[in-house]
């Protein structure tokens, strides 16, 4: 049986790390953590917040996806959004999930993510 989501895997171009760990860290917030040794020679980083990890990892002939994405809920979204776009990232809102405000926005590389919070108690 699946008991949890672990972590979701983005990808990224080569040499783009210090660049990430800028945008995941300080824009979104999230805490770098480690990768273990066999794992940090590939490249990429891994970052989390609460329960939720990202894992970015190098592809050598990247494109980013341009529908597949993370769907990251967050808390007070206008202010979220207004923390993104004073970091240079771009919210584009979108109101056809009900139930909840959501915008999507892009990484650095390119990297689409959703941002989402519910507007009902969860349960309802």
């Amino acid at each position: 049986m699946i008991a949890a989501l672990d972590h979701v895997q983005l990808a990224a171009p080569a040499g783009s790390e210090d660049t990430l760990r800028a945008y995941y860290a300080d824009a979104l917030g999230m805490t770098e953590i480690p990768k273990p040794p066999a794992l940090a020679a590939r490249g990429g980083c891994w970052f989390q917040a609460g329960p939720v990890q990202l894992h970015i990892g190098v592809e050598q002939d990247f494109r980013p996806a341009r529908k597949a994405h993370p769907g990251l809920r967050v808390t007070d979204i206008e202010a979220y959004a207004a923390r993104l776009k004073a970091y240079g990232a771009e919210a584009s809102w979108d109101d056809e999930l009900p139930g909840h405000r959501r915008f999507f926005s892009h990484d650095p590389v390119g990297n689409r993510l959703e941002f989402l919070e519910p507007t009902a108690p969860a349960g309802r």
